[in-house]
């Protein structure tokens, strides 16, 4: 078998050698990182203004905006065939209503809407007492809400993931999970 390298081979090469040149990486510098940090800024104010460290929830803000830029990008700008995008943008979006409703905390409303409106929660400050009827619905309620929100971040991390079974050290990478959501 007979190996040979095509022009366009050497030709990457002295690209390669050229992008680790001193003038290559200050041209670069100037003419697109400024730039795409300036756009990222732009993108990510709303979040930067808000972040603070001591919270997860920021970092989540951070996440959720960055995931909404890329599945826009995979959407419209996308150069994938439909049949591997598709999983990946409803993957996307699936992970995006995830993280709307943590932000929103929207668990209780839900709940609400399944078993029935919360009763006589201002009782307390009226000095009325609630029923024990009252007090086992709002009860159960609040337990519902707890469930959704357990179920709704086991499944966004398994979605994140990528599987639904246990994965082991060693196990191959298959791309199903969020690492192969590119283009």
């Amino acid at each position: 078998m007979k190996v040979e390298f095509a022009d366009s081979f050497f030709d990457s090469l002295k690209t390669l050698s050229r992008h680790n040149t001193w003038w290559y990486k200050t041209y670069k510098f100037l003419r697109w990182d400024i730039k795409h940090f300036i756009q990222n800024v732009w993108t990510f104010r709303k979040e930067l203004w808000d972040h603070r460290w001591w919270d997860y929830r920021f970092t989540l803000n951070l996440f959720e905006r960055s995931l909404q830029v890329q599945e826009k990008g995979m959407r419209i700008g996308g150069n994938e065939i439909s049949e591997t995008r598709d999983p990946k943008l409803k993957a996307m979006r699936r992970v995006l209503e995830l993280l709307k409703n943590n932000r929103e905390d929207n668990y209780v409303d839900r709940a609400e809407e399944e078993l029935g409106q919360l009763q006589n929660l201002g009782g307390f400050l009226e000095g009325i007492d609630d029923t024990p009827a009252q007090v086992k619905h709002n009860r159960k309620v609040f337990v519902r809400a707890r469930q959704i929100e357990k179920e709704e971040w086991k499944e966004l991390w398994t979605i994140l993931e990528g599987t639904k079974r246990s994965r082991k050290v060693g196990d191959e990478y298959d791309g199903s999970d969020m690492r192969g959501w590119w283009d």
